[in-house]
């Protein structure tokens, strides 16, 4: 099945214009176009962006995606290279959580502290 730019940006919750602008940076070299220039999405499209849209929700720099992007593309060769940029963004993700952790436990101390004045 095909998606057109419209349903996938719908399906990710996205505009159109972030997927141009995806397009422009360079990470969607998988897409088809018809022959009116039109994109369209098949079922393998739209997981490569679901792990494009992971990468960038983690923080990883558009240059690293496009990377990993032209890796992907290259084949089965470049394989050690996306696995270190994935343990690495792996390393990235854990250190967003602890310090998520660290300020999900400042504000549990606060809203304790609110309710102890309240009650109190």
């Amino acid at each position: 099945m095909a998606y057109t730019i419209g349903q996938v940006a719908k399906r990710n919750n996205m505009t159109i214009s972030q997927l141009h602008y995806y397009d422009r940076q360079g990470l969607l070299p998988f897409v088809k176009r018809t022959e009116n220039g039109d994109r369209l999405f098949d079922e393998n499209s739209l997981l490569f962006l679901d792990m494009i849209l992971c990468l960038k929700n983690t923080d990883m720099p558009i240059k690293k995606i496009k990377q990993f992007v032209n890796w992907t593309m290259e084949g089965e060769t470049t394989l050690p290279h996306r696995l270190a940029l994935m343990q690495e963004q792996e390393q990235n993700v854990l250190q967003q959580i602890n310090e998520l952790n660290g300020n999900l436990q400042k504000i549990r101390n606060k809203i304790a502290r609110y309710h102890g004045e309240m009650e109190g």
